[in-house]
C-alpha cells in the first residue's frame, strides 16, 4: 500500500482547484474592498467605546433600571442615526425601530450595597463600591444595621458536612455555588451565606479580589428573603485565618431592590428593498453587569446600526434583503423574536450573535473567536480545534447542522485580519449565549465573542479590558458578512461558493493529514475514513445551502458551480481514503 501517494493526489486536487478559482476570487474581492473601505471609514471606535462606558457604569438585570436606561440610550443612538419609530410596522420607511415591553414572570432585581465586617475590624472585608458582584442577585435587605451573628464553616455543605450542625441564627461559610450553599444553609435557620467558588480560567490566586456574579433562587415572600454574600479569594482566605484561631462573628449589610417591571427589547430594521421578508438578523443581550460581557456588544452593534443608516442615507448601500439589529434579554429576546411570528421567522436567512466582542486580548488572555455551528470537530476536537474553557460536550452526528455560514463568517473576518494583523481563531459549538435560538430554530445562527478570560464574569470585567479597535474589526467583519448577503447577486453568489469551496478542500486536506497520521500509528482506517466521509458529506450538503445566497434565487451557472464543487469535495475524500 503506497501511502505516500494519497496525501499527494488530495493536494493536487486541491493545488488544481485553487488555480482555477483565483479570478473569482479576484472578482468577489471588489466588491468586499468597496464594502471594506466604506466600514472602516464609517466604523468610529470611539462611539462603540462610549456606549460600553455608559452602559458598562450600570448592573443590569431585565427590567431594572440599569438594562432600561441602557436600552433607552441605544434608542438615542437610533434616533440620531435616522432610524423612525414604527407607528404601523416595519413598513413605515426604510429605517424603523421599537421598543417591544412585555411583563415579566417574576420581579426585577438590583444591588444598591453591601458590605462584610469581620467584628473587631473598622474597614470591610468586602464592599459593594469595590465588589460590586460581592452580592448574590435576587438578595433581600437586612436592617440598616446589618445582621451580626457567629461565622459557621460547612465546608462543601454536603449533608454529611451539615449534620449534626445548629446553624440557627449563624452565618456560614461555604465553598461552592451560592445558590446550593444558601438553600442548605437556610433550610437548617442561618441567617445568611457567605460562599467561595471561582474557576480556574479566573486565576483567583493572582486575581485575588476577584468574584464571579452569581444568583439566589426568588422568594415572593419578602418575610422570607434572606442574602448570600460572593466571596474573592482574599476575603475567603481571611475568614478561614480568622476561624482557624478561634470563634468569629462578621456583620453583613446589604441593601437591594426588588420591584415589578417591564422586559423591555429594543429592535431596528433596515428594511431591505425588494425581498423585505427574507432578513439578516444581528442580536446582543444587555443584561449582565460587566463591560465585556456584554457592553461591548451592545456597543458594537449600536456603532454597527449607526454606520449603516448612514451609508443608506448616503445611497452607499441598498441592502435589497432586511437588516435588523436586536438588543435584549440574552436568549430570551431572541427566541421570543423568532418564535413570536411565524412569518417573520421563515424569513430570518441568518443569524448572528454579538457576546463579548470588545476584550483587550492583551489584558484579559483571551481571542477573538467564531463560535461555529455545529460541525464535525465538534464531534472529533483534533488538530487545531479547540473547545474553549467555558468548554461544551461532545456532539452527536444527529446534531450537525452544515451550512455555508461557518465559513462565509470566517473568510469575512480573515479579509480584516488581513488587512490589519487582527487575531481570528474559531471554537467548536458549545451554546450559551444568542446563537441558540436560532439553531434550535433550525436557522443558520453564529457567535463573534472572546475567551479566555481571565475576568470573565468578576468585578474585573471594567472598561480598562475593553479594546475599542476591537469592537471595530468585529463590527467591520459582520457588517461586511451583511452586505453581503443581504445585496448578493449571481455572480457574488457564484464567487461565495468557489470561497467556500477551498475551504471545504482545506479541510479535507487538513483531516485526511491527521488521519494518515493515525493510521500510520495504527488506529482504526475504518473510523479515521468515517471520520473524513461525513466532513465530506457535511460540506456537500453546505455547498447545496448556497442555492439562497443570491437574493434573485439560483440559476444554472450557481447550480452548475455547487456541483462542480460538490465533486471537487468528494473527489478530494476519495483520493485520501483509498486504499484505506
Amino acid at each position: 500500500m503506497r501511502k505516500t501517494n494519497k496525501p499527494y493526489a488530495a493536494a493536487h486536487l486541491l493545488f488544481l482547484f485553487l488555480l482555477s478559482a483565483g479570478s473569482f476570487a479576484q472578482r468577489a474581492s471588489s466588491q468586499e474592498k468597496q464594502f471594506f473601505r466604506l466600514l472602516r471609514e464609517q466604523f468610529v471606535a470611539g462611539n462603540a467605546y462610549q456606549t460600553v462606558a455608559f452602559v458598562e457604569q450600570r448592573w443590569r438585570l431585565a427590567g431594572n433600571a440599569g438594562f432600561n436606561e441602557s436600552i433607552f440610550y441605544v434608542e438615542k443612538i437610533l434616533q440620531q442615526a435616522g432610524f423612525v419609530k414604527e407607528s404601523g410596522g416595519e413598513a413605515d420607511a426604510t429605517l424603523t425601530y421599537r421598543i417591544e415591553k412585555r411583563a415579566m414572570l417574576r420581579p426585577t432585581w438590583e444591588p444598591v450595597d453591601a458590605q462584610l465586617y469581620i467584628v473587631g475590624e473598622d474597614k470591610p472585608l468586602l464592599s459593594f463600591k469595590t465588589n460590586r458582584n460581592m452580592l448574590a442577585m435576587y438578595s433581600g435587605s437586612t436592617p440598616p444595621n446589618g445582621i451580626t451573628a457567629e461565622l459557621i464553616d460547612v465546608g462543601k455543605a454536603t449533608d454529611k458536612e451539615l449534620a449534626g450542625k445548629d446553624l440557627s441564627g449563624k452565618i456560614v461559610l461555604g465553598e461552592g455555588g451560592i445558590g446550593g450553599v444558601y438553600t442548605k444553609a437556610i433550610a437548617k435557620g442561618a441567617l445568611g451565606a457567605l460562599s467561595y467558588y471561582l474557576p480556574g480560567y479566573t486565576q483567583p490566586q493572582k486575581h485575588i479580589n476577584s468574584i464571579q456574579f452569581q444568583g439566589l433562587r426568588y422568594e415572593a415572600d419578602s418575610t422570607l428573603r434572606k442574602w448570600g454574600i460572593l466571596l474573592s479569594y482574599a476575603a475567603r482566605e481571611r475568614l478561614k485565618a480568622a476561624l482557624a484561631k478561634g470563634s468569629v462573628q462578621v456583620r453583613v449589610v446589604t441593601q437591594s431592590k426588588i420591584y415589578a417591571s417591564e422586559e423591555l427589547t429594543i429592535v431596528a430594521n433596515v428594511r431591505g428593498s425588494t425581498q423585505p421578508a427574507e432578513r439578516f438578523v444581528f442580536s446582543a443581550h444587555v443584561q449582565e453587569p460587566g463591560a465585556n460581557d456584554n457592553a461591548t456588544g451592545v456597543g458594537t452593534l449600536a456603532e454597527m446600526a449607526r454606520v449603516t443608516a448612514n451609508l443608506v442615507k448616503a445611497g452607499k448601500l441598498a441592502p435589497r434583503r432586511t437588516i435588523t439589529f436586536l438588543w435584549g434579554d440574552e436568549i430570551v429576546s431572541t427566541a421570543r423574536y423568532i418564535r413570536d411570528d411565524s412569518v417573520r421567522a421563515r424569513g430570518i436567512k441568518w443569524g448572528l450573535s454579538l457576546d463579548m466582542v470588545g476584550e483587550d486580548v492583551s489584558k484579559t488572555g483571551g481571542s477573538f473567536l467564531i463560535e461555529k455551528m455545529p460541525d464535525p470537530s465538534a464531534i472529533w476536537t483534533r488538530g487545531n480545534d479547540k473547545h474553549s474553557e467555558w468548554g461544551g460536550s461532545p456532539l452527536k452526528e444527529a446534531d450537525l447542522f452544515p451550512h455555508y455560514f461557518n465559513d462565509l463568517l470566517l473568510n469575512r473576518c480573515r479579509q480584516e485580519s488581513k488587512a490589519t494583523g487582527w487575531v481570528v481563531n474559531t471554537n467548536p459549538f458549545e451554546g450559551g449565549s444568542d446563537h441558540t435560538p436560532f439553531l434550535n430554530a433550525k436557522i443558520p445562527g453564529l457567535l463573534m465573542w472572546h475567551f479566555t478570560d481571565v475576568f470573565y464574569h468578576t468585578d474585573g470585567d471594567r472598561l480598562e479590558m475593553v479594546s475599542a479597535e476591537e469592537m471595530k474589526h468585529v463590527g467591520v467583519s459582520a457588517l461586511a458578512t451583511a452586505y453581503l448577503l443581504t445585496q448578493a447577486k449571481k455572480n457574488t453568489a457564484i464567487a461565495l461558493i468557489k470561497d467556500i469551496t477551498a475551504n471545504a478542500l482545506q479541510r479535507l486536506k487538513t483531516e485526511c493529514t491527521l488521519s494518515n497520521a493515525n493510521v500510520k500509528e495504527g488506529k482504526d482506517a475504518a473510523q479515521e475514513k468515517h471520520i473524513l466521509e461525513v466532513w465530506r458529506d457535511w460540506y456537500v450538503t453546505a455547498l447545496d445551502r448556497t442555492t439562497d445566497i443570491a437574493v434573485s434565487g439560483a440559476n444554472n451557472r450557481i447550480r452548475k458551480s455547487i456541483v462542480r464543487a460538490q465533486r471537487q469535495v468528494r473527489d478530494v475524500c476519495a483520493a485520501c481514503t483509498k486504499g484505506w
